[in-house]
């Protein structure tokens, strides 16, 4: 199993719009290396969800439900890619970005590294912690 984090800006589309909908299918990414990132995803993969811009914080917990395929908004560039994903679980306690840069354990985690970028890898243990750090009082 892979692990990843998205990134959506809150005021276009929260954790609670995608957990009202109950699957999403993740398009608009227009980026190469995104692009690639979604294009390596497995069915099952668990996915941190991102609020960036606002809020700056890992919010919940995904899963691919559906691999890559051509981006049904642009059928006419083959380029893009899009998932499908689901929403699995709210984290306890949202995981600001400070708190991330702060955790000697997430130094080398590429939401900071590739801060650019709206989908990115996540390893095993990069994962664990933030969802220590959701789950912590």
């Amino acid at each position: 199993m892979n692990y990843w984090l998205v990134k959506s800006e809150p005021e276009s589309y929260s954790w609670d719009d995608f957990v009202k909908q109950g699957k999403a299918i993740w398009d608009g990414v227009r980026n190469y290396a995104a692009r690639n990132n979604l294009a390596a995803m497995q069915l099952g993969d668990q996915v941190l969800f991102y609020h960036s811009v606002v809020g700056k914080e890992v919010v919940g917990i995904a899963k691919v439900s559906h691999e890559s395929y051509p981006d049904p908004t642009i059928p006419e560039d083959p380029r893009w890619v899009v998932v499908e994903l689901e929403p699995v679980a709210p984290l306890p306690k949202p995981v600001t970005l400070q708190q991330i840069k702060a955790e000697p354990l997430l130094q080398n985690i590429q939401l900071i590294r590739l801060s650019r970028l709206s989908v990115v890898p996540v390893s095993g243990n990069e994962f664990e912690c933030i969802l220590a750090l959701g789950h912590a009082q």
